[in-house]
């Protein structure tokens, strides 16, 4: 596929500096672009890659124009795009349509006939798969499952009973969808299992990661709402909530019947613990851990960056000691007749 930089800056609403004639047929990052190659730049860091870019042309904002060796896409937010021209370059790909001879599917389950059922996949009773869906190699789909059109799971993905599934989701390989939340109660020590009667919903245009897992609630519904993109490894626990448009990051941990607002962004290794709110808007960095519930927009960080072992060790000694300091402190004010806000 070829396209000149008129048409593709006409698509991007980007402003061109440049040759509108020239074409331009792949992507590429700044240091290993060629002629011929869209590239994009967003991160100061790379100034003297974008310096020596052999690219055709590079989208970038305005404040980084005079560094560019090559045409120039001008826009507000080159990452979105780069990943606007990237789609360009990655058209859907062809499907099969039916079902494989080596696929089981219940003479009860529902299968739209423009759907593919894959290689060793399952479909039980009562299942109802809609209109260019695809299910890729060894999915299981249980009992009263539904699927929305075009959603595609592509390997190995198990939906259990009664789960939910929007139009135009992207489901990727080992994703478990509506397992048992982890209900337990305590009977003079000895745990005893507390039945998970709810189930798993999940909205529209949904992307869900490698071997990631979403229980299914305890009585109500487990809820991912619409636009929500979720990373590869992460644990969302029963009766959770995901607000709209939310991105999620990989290896993050979400207890039960946690609420999470829309368009928030939750970083690497997070972790939540259960039955807090989080607010529209919050920005987690990565490792944060969050034991109380955030009410207010903006982004939070906890956690310790790395160190130097040798250093660290004696931050850690010297952490253990911070409430007497704080109150020897205290009382050396006190004795010196100095008043101050203790918790500015």
């Amino acid at each position: 596929m070829k396209i000149s930089l008129q048409e593709l800056s006409a698509r991007l609403g980007a402003q061109l500096h440049g040759d509108p004639a020239l074409q331009v047929q792949g992507i590429g990052t700044l240091q290993h672009a060629k002629p011929g190659d869209v590239s994009f730049f967003a991160n100061p860091r790379y100034r003297k890659q974008l310096e020596t870019t052999a690219a055709s042309a590079v989208i970038l904002a305005a404040d980084a124009l005079s560094f560019c060796p090559a045409a120039a896409l001008v826009m507000d937010n080159p990452y979105l795009g780069f990943a606007r021209v990237a789609a360009l370059f990655a058209p859907p790909q062809e499907r099969p349509v039916g079902i494989h001879e080596t696929a089981w599917v219940s003479p009860d389950a529902v299968v739209h006939e423009s759907a593919w059922i894959g290689p060793q996949a399952s479909v039980a009773a009562r299942a109802r798969i809609g209109p260019d869906v695809v299910i890729g190699p060894g999915c299981v789909i249980a009992e009263e499952v539904v699927i929305g059109q075009a959603t595609r799971l592509v390997a190995r993905v198990t939906l259990c009973q009664g789960v939910r599934l929007g139009s135009r989701g992207l489901l990727h390989p080992g994703v478990v969808i509506g397992a048992d939340g982890f209900g337990i109660a305590n009977d003079s020590g000895v745990w005893v299992k507390v039945p998970q009667l709810g189930g798993v919903r999940i909205e529209d245009d949904v992307e869900i990661g490698a071997n990631t897992t979403i229980d299914r609630g305890a009585i109500e519904d487990t809820v991912i709402e619409q636009g929500v993109k979720i990373d590869n490894q992460v644990q969302i626990g029963h009766n959770v909530r995901v607000g709209a448009h939310t991105a999620i990051a990989g290896c993050v941990a979400i207890a039960g019947s946690v609420r999470i607002g829309k368009r928030c962004a939750i970083g690497g290794a997070a972790s939540i613990a259960g039955h807090l709110e989080i607010a529209d808007d919050v920005f987690l960095t990565a490792a944060s851990e969050v034991s109380k519930s955030i009410t207010h927009r903006g982004i939070y960080s906890s956690g310790m960056p790395v160190q130097e072992n040798q250093i660290w060790r004696k931050n850690i000694a010297r952490f253990r000691h911070l409430d007497d300091l704080t109150r020897r402190v205290r009382r050396l004010e006190d004795h010196c007749g100095f008043t101050q806000d203790h918790d500015s």
